[in-house]
């Protein structure tokens, strides 16, 4: 696609500063664009990048003197964004039904629809309009998906799984598998009904290879506008508030509840009932025991502690040495004065 600058700044509400009129092809790094591309810089470092890069438009907070067509927004990595999905809109598989794919006659279709090679649509499912289901895909019986939603390769949803409008849910995700529970019987584990089901609200964006599990009794709940990252795992009955952020290996334990504008960092592990209110941020590897409650504020380590008790803590280690050297010197002038 091709745009004038111009159309860009009118797209992202910014002031322009240089040619207006010159037309940008692709968005771009300062490092691989040309002269129809444009980037987007932050800070000085990035700024004198992209000025001496052979981009045609830049994206900054502030202008600066250059011969560069500029675009000046208050946010530039945000209106970077915009414009590069305006400029690089997805393609979306034409509508359609393989002739290799299952639909069981109940199936509810709304209106261009696109069922890939080997997918399968069990019955009284219900794929409303400009849904696309990928190839290898299974959705199950008496699951709903909402308008545009995207379910990319091999992604399977068990049954009664609720999807909301433009979720994205990458390949290898598993929607609504049985959650982990087990009682003790007379001859060994026995598994404890798991019932419930899985609601994805509208916005959600789900990683490959990333699990959901279903409720045992009631449901699991990922709200509007959370993003889910690759290879997290989400056990039964949680609930994840809006526009919460879960990045990689994250694992999160049953019936915990996860805030709205909450940050979970890689590898972040998290105990079953455990509490993590609105706007909390768990850096990375931190741990959170079972039934603890977090209030808002910024936690890191394991188990996991505010952030500034944590760099006290560091500090207070790396005193250690000079404390032992201390400790030995006293040490010495004692023997010395016993001798």
């Amino acid at each position: 696609m091709k745009k004038t600058v111009d159309d860009l700044a009118a797209l992202v509400r910014g002031d322009i500063h240089g040619d207006g009129g010159l037309e940008i092809r692709a968005a771009a790094s300062a490092a691989s664009g040309g002269a129809d591309s444009i980037t987007f810089a932050e800070d000085d470092a990035m700024i004198e990048m992209a000025l001496a890069s052979d981009v045609g438009a830049v994206i900054v907070a502030k202008p600066v003197e250059t011969s560069k067509s500029l675009i000046c927004v208050e946010n530039p990595r945000t209106a970077f964004v915009q414009i590069a999905n305006m400029l690089h809109p997805e393609e979306r598989p034409a509508p359609g039904i393989d002739p290799s794919a299952t639909i069981d006659p109940s199936v509810s279709l709304g209106e261009q629809v696109h069922v890939g090679p080997g997918a399968v649509v069990q019955a009284e499912a219900v794929l409303s309009n400009r849904v696309v289901i990928g190839p290898g895909s299974v959705v199950s019986r008496g699951c709903s998906i909402g308008e545009d939603s995207i379910l990319h390769p091999r992604v399977v949803l068990y049954p009664g799984v609720k999807i909301g409008a433009r979720v994205v849910i990458h390949a290898g995700a598993v929607i609504g598998s049985d959650g982990f529970g087990y009682v003790d019987g007379p001859k060994g584990k026995l598994k404890f009904p798991q019932l419930g089901r899985v609601v994805i609200e509208d916005d959600v964006e789900i990683g490959a290879n990333t699990t959901i599990d279903r409720a045992t009794l009631d449901e699991t709940r990922i709200s509007a506008g959370t993003k889910i990252d690759n290879l997290v795992q989400v056990a039964h009955n949680v609930v994840i508030g809006r526009h919460s952020v879960v990045a990689a290996q994250t694992g999160i334990s049953g019936t915990s509840k996860i805030g709205n504008g909450v940050i979970l960092a890689g590898q972040v592990g998290i105990g079953d009932h455990v509490t993590i209110e609105d706007g909390v941020i768990l850096g990375g590897q931190a741990g959170v025991p079972s039934r603890k409650r977090l209030r808002p504020g910024i936690y890191w380590g394991t188990p996991a502690r505010s952030l500034d008790r944590v760099k006290k803590q560091i500090a207070e280690v790396g005193r250690i040495g000079r404390l032992r050297k201390q400790i030995a010197d006293l040490e010495a002038r004692l023997d010395e004065q016993k001798s």
